[in-house]
């Protein structure tokens, strides 16, 4: 994955579509954290792992919203791209992001804009 491409293809994006890519990576991203669980229901397997995806998480979900209300003092595309893709010390947790990030990207199409209807 070429993390400069992948800066520019999301900064092109309108931000409605951005939030959209964003809101599929974090579904992915909570798929990718089930194997953080451990056999039981009040168990944890891989604690700092499980403690890392919430905090992607909480971050991506305020992205969102900022994206979606245009807060102009939100962070920009590229610190934004730069925090979830840039290689990580940790390497298990990279690779719960990279997953879940191939998969956002797969399961989003670019030309299925999404539409806002705003009344007159």
């Amino acid at each position: 994955m070429n993390l400069q491409s992948e800066i520019e293809y999301f900064t092109d994006l309108a931000p409605i579509d951005q939030a959209r890519l964003l809101a599929i990576f974090l579904h992915e991203l909570s798929v990718e954290a089930r194997v953080t669980y451990g056999p039981g229901p009040e168990q944890v397997q891989d604690g700092p792992r499980l403690r890392f995806v919430n905090e992607m998480t909480a971050r991506l979900a305020r992205y969102i919203e900022q994206v979606l209300v245009d807060e102009r003092d939100r962070p920009g595309e590229e610190v934004l791209l730069r925090m979830l893709l840039a290689p990580r010390v940790d390497k298990a947790a990279e690779r719960l992001i990279v997953n879940a990030y191939r998969r956002a990207i797969q399961g989003f199409d670019r030309n299925d804009t999404t539409v806002t209807m705003v009344p007159r």
